[in-house]
């Protein structure tokens, strides 16, 4: 399974906020066997939410987009989605019912608050109000950390692939120098490799098969100078 990851909003673009929404949800979706192949960040406008969610909801398998719910003036993400997928937004009765049970009466309910696209699965806002919605393998969450949280936790199991195992060597040498160990261990195992320099390399070696990372591993670790 692959999936796309967009998150709304023009205060993450100029920086106001830190994108960790989009961080902890490839994180997760990695947990579950997910290969995260894009991750997108669109302003608060209509036309660029419905414009990149018809492109990945074409490619990939799953479109999970956060932020821009509620019934404020730049809330326009439902919007969007409904314009992506050709539907009209409609209030919905269920996610109503599902505020009621918490307290809310709708004539509290800012206008706009539980308007969904037609046809749209409400999904209930365990830590807020605002609901979220799954329609044709999109999945929308709000953008307050706790509240997307929680909000994915109810759905992960609609998440799922080929786990991958991870095995780590730091090692203390230059990466320019590394290169013909890393082709190697490419060319003997079954395994991605990726190189992240700083004070030392970080060499992430990646496999489906568990003892297959782990061999690959420990062969490097006795050809490289480690930390």
């Amino acid at each position: 399974m692959n999936a796309a990851v967009v998150t709304v909003g023009d205060e993450l673009l100029a920086g106001q906020t830190t994108n960790t929404n989009a961080t902890w949800l490839c994180e997760r979706l990695d947990e579950r066997g997910v290969a995260v192949e894009r991750v997108t960040t669109v302003p608060d406008r209509v036309a660029d939410i419905a414009r990149v969610v018809n492109e990945y909801r074409a490619e990939y398998d799953a479109v999970v987009v956060t932020g821009g719910l509620g019934p404020t003036h730049d809330d326009v993400t439902m919007e969007g989605i409904a314009a992506a997928l050709g539907r009209p937004l409609e209030e919905h009765e269920e996610a109503l019912a599902w505020l009621g049970e918490d307290g809310y009466s709708r004539s509290e309910l800012i206008e706009g608050t539980t308007k969904l696209p037609a046809g749209a699965r409400a999904l209930h806002n365990e830590a807020g109000v605002a609901p979220g919605a799954a329609l044709e393998d999109v999945y929308v969450l709000p953008g307050v950390p706790t509240e997307m949280q929680a909000m994915f936790e109810a759905i992960a199991p609609a998440f799922s692939g080929t786990p991958t195992y991870r095995e780590e060597v730091v090692a203390d040498e230059p990466e320019s120098a590394l290169l013909d160990r890393l082709e190697e261990i490419r060319d003997r195992f079954d395994v991605s490799v990726g190189s992240y320099p700083g004070e030392s390399v970080r060499i992430a070696i990646e496999s489906t098969d568990e003892a297959t990372a782990a061999e690959a591993a420990a062969w490097l670790r006795e050809r490289v100078d480690t930390v």
